[in-house]
This record gives C-alpha cells, structure tokens and sequence, in this order.
C-alpha cells in the first residue's frame, strides 16, 4: 500500500504538471512539491502506480502484469470518491448546457477562493464529475467484479488490467466532450484535449493485453 501512496501521490502530481501546467517549472519550479495546494493528474497517478508496481514486482519477483490485475478493481472505488469530492469541492466542472440538471458551481465559498468571482460562471453546466463517478467508478468496478466473479478473468493474466484500460480509456475520451478544458490545457487539433490524447494509448495497451491473454494458456495469479 505504501509503494502505491508514493506512487499516486508523486506520479500525480509531476503528471499534473507535465501534462497541464508546464508553466509552472518557470514560474516557480518548487509550487510542483506543493501537493496541498492541488493539481493532480490521474494519468500521471497511473504511471506512478505502474512504477511502484513495476519496483515491487520486481523486488519481490511477482509479475507485474498479474500484480495490476488484483490491484485494477480497487481503482474505481477511489475515483468513484475522487470525483464525488471534485463534485463537492465545485472543481472539474463540464462545459455549458441547458439540460434540466444542469448545474451552477458558485457558492460564496467558491467565490471568496477564487477572490469574488466564480471561475465557472453563473451558466449551468453539465456536471461532468457525477458522469465520472458513475462511468469510471460505478460502472468500471461493476464491470471488472463481474468479470472476476463470473468470468474467471483471473484465470488468464492480463484480462482484469485489460479491460479496466480500456473501459477507463473509452469513458473518458468520451465525457472529455463534456468536460471543460482546464485554462492551462494545451490545444490540440479536432477539439482534441489532453485528457483524450493520454487515454487513447491506455486503450491500445488495454487491447494489447487482453490480445496476448487470448492467445496464452491460464496462468496462475501472481507467479511469474
């Protein structure tokens, strides 16, 4: 559990500033171990993870691939909350509707944070963060504990790990078409946004690994 804190925690937060707010090694390089103070990113806390993963696998002589696979039905539960918390906390909001739940993100407590005016506006928008909750979170475990319990997706190593990058990576490349791009976001073309950009090779390493898991015989959990 340590290994994967550490993970998280660092993998997060240097992806943050990797991937959205370069700006800030030039602005003030030490703000990026100023953890308390936000900006995480979940892809870079997915590559920490995989690190810390790869370290103890190896320190240990466990497979990696068979370690991902009993820690990947873990994750939605925590982005289930995460993203209930960045609801709360009135943070990653969507981008502008009109749809009957709509929601406006400014309260006073907002406002007074942000020096009096609300950064999203007094316009209802989609509350993308309640989409996350239900499609990473909700649905993804669902998805995995079936194919844990009902299918034997244990049975032949890479499946678990697998389909949560691919279910992970389709969720989000889809409610990215809802979710407001952050103000420090580099632009790419076709209204591609970074967040696509970084879970299309999740998708691809997903298929990659329920392909090789196809064509190998059952292997067991965690030995190599």
């Amino acid at each position: 559990m340590l290994w994967l804190t550490v993970g998280i925690i660092l993998g997060g937060r240097l992806g943050y500033v990797a991937f959205y707010d370069t700006a800030v090694l030039w602005r003030d390089p030490l703000q990026v171990l100023k953890v308390w103070e936000g900006g995480m990113s979940f892809h870079g806390g997915l590559i920490g993870v995989v690190i810390a993963m790869a370290l103890f696998a190896r320190r240990h002589s466990v497979s990696l691939v068979a370690l991902g696979d009993l820690v990947a039905p873990s994750v939605p539960i925590g982005l289930f909350f995460g993203r209930l918390a960045n609801f709360v906390n009135g943070e990653l909001w969507g981008r502008v509707t009109d749809v009957p739940w709509g929601v406006v993100f400014c309260t006073q407590r907002l406002a007074e944070a942000a020096g009096g005016v609300c950064p999203a506006g007094q316009t209802p928008r989609h509350p993308s963060q309640l989409y996350e909750a239900a499609l990473e979170g909700v649905i993804l475990f669902l998805i995995l504990l079936w194919g844990v319990r009902g299918r034997g997706w244990l049975r032949r190593r890479g499946v678990v790990s697998g389909a949560f990058l691919v279910v992970y990576g389709a969720s989000r490349i889809a409610l990215e078409t809802v979710r407001n791009p952050d103000l420090t976001m580099p632009t790419f073309p076709l209204g591609l946004t970074m967040g696509m950009m970084l879970s299309a090779p999740m998708i691809a390493l997903g298929l990659a690994l329920g392909l090789r898991a196809a064509l190998s015989p059952p292997g067991t959990h965690v030995r190599s």
